[in-house]
């Protein structure tokens, strides 16, 4: 266990007995329910951490707030077989952890592979979902964005800096991202590569690559509404980036009608996936979180 002077990180083993991390903050004693936050696919419990920090410390109604890394990211053990980077081994990992921290009910904000990783759930374990934020994610997934970030995924070149990392992250991504300004290319930056061992180094285990060159993208990609239709006694709240690649318009509209319960927010000058760490994100998810507590009480 480390604490931070925000949160604190904790370690529970996996099935397989590898370790994995989470960020733990707020009250533990809290009578609010807790939101569980999961990450995209090469990302790391830090990107919820503005979200989180603002839900834990709300003086009205201070909440728990648990944010994850999967195995191969962040702090969490990198598996010595990349195959084990698999949506079925990452959703055990998960009710791993939440018997761990004792989590019956919670709210859970998902972005990209997080959204995927809470509709498996919704199929395995569906009394413990009381509401859903899916960031820029939904059953039907846009193979542009998947290929996009297929290319990028553990071949970024490595840079000397972060402001250097941020410049490259930049070129990347601008034309997605164009309302961003620089100190926040410079936290993606920070939140991309890790200085934790000595010189940059990407904040994941880099054969995640190997898991995104199996996918035939050629092929059509599972559409996984069935999934989404589990979520109906839920509110939802569906955030989509304007100039995503992965979420396409007509998918998020469809979501809205599915569901009995479902908010859409599109997020101006953000691609994929958007930032959650402002003010407006934090209220919108903040009235999300409302809804599923008074349906709950």
């Amino acid at each position: 266990m480390i604490t931070d002077t925000a949160f604190t990180s904790r370690f529970v083993s996996a099935r397989d007995g590898l370790k994995l991390h989470l960020r733990d903050y707020g009250p533990l004693e809290a009578t609010t329910l807790p939101v569980v936050c999961l990450p995209g696919f090469a990302r790391t419990a830090a990107d919820f951490h503005e979200l989180a920090l603002a839900l834990a410390q709300d003086e009205a109604k201070p909440r728990r707030v648990l944010a994850l890394d999967y195995r191969g990211r962040g702090l969490s053990d990198y598996d010595r077989n990349w195959k084990n980077y698999d949506i079925r081994i990452e959703l055990d990992d998960l009710m791993q952890i939440l018997v761990a921290m004792g989590i019956e009910q919670a709210i859970f904000v998902g972005t990209s592979r997080g959204g995927l990783l809470t509709m498996a759930l919704a199929a395995a374990r569906p009394a413990v979902i009381r509401g859903v934020v899916f960031n820029d994610v939904g059953p039907v997934i846009d193979a542009r964005g998947l290929l996009r970030i297929r290319g990028y995924v553990g071949k970024l070149p490595v840079p000397r800096s972060f402001s250097e990392g941020a410049e490259i992250l930049k070129r990347l991504s601008d034309q997605h991202f164009p309302a961003l300004g620089e100190a926040e290319w410079e936290m993606m930056a920070r939140r991309t590569w890790t200085d934790r061992e000595g010189p940059l180094k990407p904040d994941y285990d880099t054969r995640l690559m190997k898991v995104l060159e199996e996918l035939d993208l050629e092929a059509p990609l599972p559409v996984l509404w069935t999934y989404f239709d589990g979520l109906k006694a839920v509110p939802l709240l569906a955030i989509r980036g304007a100039n995503s690649d992965l979420l396409a318009e007509k998918t998020l509209q469809e979501m809205a009608e599915r569901h009995p319960d479902c908010e859409i927010y599109t997020a101006p000058g953000q691609g994929h996936a958007p930032l959650l760490g402002s003010k407006d994100m934090t209220r919108r998810i903040g009235k999300l979180i409302a809804r599923a507590e008074r349906q709950a009480a």
